[in-house]
């Protein structure tokens, strides 16, 4: 067990309960309040998890790819359908006492899936060594639950799967010249995405937030409410925060939606309380994180191992940048939690599972079939 990578994230997942505390302890009359528990319920579920497919080889774990993602990507259709809507997003399934997101199910076995076709499909038949055959199925495999998750109007989440695909076929050996044709192409489109595939509050997101960035005015009551209490509360906070539980923050006092600052914007909630020096340190710790991920899939034993790593590398920093970064105009807003520290049952569960599989890379990296034929040195000791 890589222990260190271990104690990173554990000391993340401490970080966030104290965090969720934060955002919502001032709210005792609602069910707010102990949401926190919930979430320390959510991180022990998702403990056993992350310890039992740490300590199974993942070689085993990668025939569960093209099954989990098909049940995945049919429970996502059915929840795009006849799911349950939150503020305009219909990605929850309503499963007695929980709701389930769907879309976090659908990218863990899509990450499988991927590392499975990109390292394995050349091998089924001579027509799929062709680069551009696999970057068609690995293209396929990508869009099926882009599009639905699109549908939901869950645009973050959406976003997530494309430097997770992006990442893993960069490592994929496919040749550089087709990925910069896929930029180009994609680039050229964009416009096009832009005026003909987003709704219009999701326009109104983007263009509020270029105007902020030129200084222009903008309604602060309105579109830009979100965005401007954000940059509030975190700039507020100075260099050593406000203090803990301190009834004069933003967050305290409701600027900020009670429903998102326990989730989306838990960032300025905690860099009001602790301050620049509290998100660097957070920050800090999601790079040694990030760090110590690619170093296991350096060392990864074979090109499964090394693309699942990969491909969770690529998830978390889409939601760590996508989250941090649309607080602080960075990213237009966008419905994204951040790992490990924002509160969400589905979301930490297959985080947790993703981080176990990272695990059993590393605790497998030795293949024990090459470590039996592997030559062993006489060394003679000269007088």
């Amino acid at each position: 067990m890589n222990w260190l990578l271990f104690a990173n994230m554990v000391a993340l997942l401490i970080f966030g309960v104290f965090a969720v505390y934060a955002a919502c302890w001032m709210r005792e009359e609602t069910a707010l309040a102990t949401k926190w528990k919930d979430q320390v319920y959510w991180i022990l579920l998702g403990l056993v998890i992350f310890f039992a497919t740490s300590l199974i080889d993942y070689k085993w774990i990668k025939y569960l790819g093209l099954p989990l993602y098909l049940a995945a990507t049919g429970l996502l259709i059915f929840t795009t359908f006849k799911g349950t809507e939150i503020n305009g997003t219909r990605a929850w399934l309503d499963v007695g006492p929980m709701l389930i997101q769907t879309s976090q199910l659908a990218i863990a076995g899509g990450v499988i899936l991927l590392a499975l076709v990109l390292c394995t499909l050349h091998r089924v038949h001579p027509v799929l060594r062709n680069p551009f055959m696999r970057l068609l199925v690995t293209g396929i495999v990508t869009m099926i639950p882009f599009s639905f998750v699109l549908l939901q109007g869950d645009f973050g989440s959406a976003l997530v799967w494309i430097p997770v695909a992006g990442a893993m076929v960069l490592i994929g050996n496919i040749p550089f010249r087709y990925l910069i044709v896929i930029i180009l192409t994609v680039t050229m489109f964009l416009p096009f995405a832009f005026f003909f595939g987003l709704k219009d509050y999701q326009k109104k997101r983007i263009t509020t937030q270029i105007e902020m960035l030129q200084g222009k005015k903008v309604n602060v009551l309105a579109e830009a409410y979100s965005a401007h209490n954000n940059l509030l509360a975190i700039g507020s906070g100075g260099w050593s925060g406000k203090g803990f539980k301190n009834p004069e923050t933003i967050n305290n006092k409701g600027f900020i939606s009670p429903d998102t600052a326990i989730n989306d914007f838990i960032f300025p909630v905690f860099s009001e309380e602790f301050g620049f020096r509290g998100s660097l340190l957070v920050i800090g710790g999601f790079m040694l994180l990030l760090l110590q991920l690619i170093y296991v899939a350096f060392y990864s034993r074979d090109m499964m191992g090394r693309l699942l790593v990969v491909g969770i590398v690529g998830l978390l920093f889409a939601h760590i940048y996508q989250n941090v970064g649309m607080n602080l105009l960075i990213m237009p807003i966008t419905g994204i939690p951040l790992p490990f520290i924002s509160y969400g049952g589905t979301f930490m569960v297959v985080l947790l599972f993703l981080m176990g599989l990272s695990q059993s890379v590393w605790i497998h990296r030795i293949d024990p079939e090459a470590k039996k034929v592997r030559p062993q040195l006489k060394i003679e000791h000269l007088d």
